[in-house]
């Protein structure tokens, strides 16, 4: 299923985030109250069906992303944007963490007004709290066609629980993370 034609599935919003590798990305939208689905895929480029070869390989445009299917009778969006910004490094033009190119930028796609200003509100607050030690870089554009990603991609932190360990220890991902976002 590709998503573009609407902000809201059976009457749940979507909200789209990039912050490098998605399968980093899942496991704190999973855990959060009302969020009722995840899914990592592939948006913000111009190839039509993308695979993981053709992204990860970054010619295609896109940038792994996660899409979010919530309740916002449960969980708000601006809840979804702090744990967004928690999870990621918006100092990095060059990607995320271990992995560089575009494919791996960090990105809020907003689904509509209220989404963008409440992301630009988001970052504002963020730069002016002057704990970051630089400019944030993370975009903020307009949602486009989702892609999901291939099926052994989705839920990968649950399907090989080793290998996803291994990777985000390998990638120094929390540690990146505490030096930025623990004060």
């Amino acid at each position: 299923m590709t998503v573009k034609e609407s902000d809201k599935i059976n009457n749940k919003t979507i909200a789209t985030f990039a912050g490098g590798c998605f399968w980093c990305m899942e496991p704190p939208f999973d855990a959060e109250p009302g969020v009722l689905e995840t899914i990592v895929g592939y948006t913000g480029g111009s190839t039509e069906n993308p695979t993981y070869k053709e992204v990860s390989a970054g010619g295609s445009g896109h940038t792994e992303s996660i899409q979010i299917i919530y309740d916002p009778a449960i969980v708000s969006f601006e809840r979804l944007l702090g744990i967004f910004w928690k999870n990621i490094d918006p100092l990095d033009p060059k990607g995320q963490f271990c992995d560089k190119g575009s494919q791996y930028r960090s990105a809020i796609f907003y689904h509509s007004g209220e989404q963008r200003e409440l992301a630009e509100g988001s970052k504002k607050q963020i730069e002016e709290g002057g704990t970051l030690p630089g400019s944030i870089v993370t975009e903020i554009v307009p949602a486009s066609v989702f892609y999901p990603a291939e099926e052994y991609h989705q839920e990968y932190y649950k399907k090989n629980p080793l290998r996803y360990k291994f990777y985000r220890r390998t990638c120094r991902r929390d540690k990146r993370l505490s030096e930025l976002w623990v004060h």
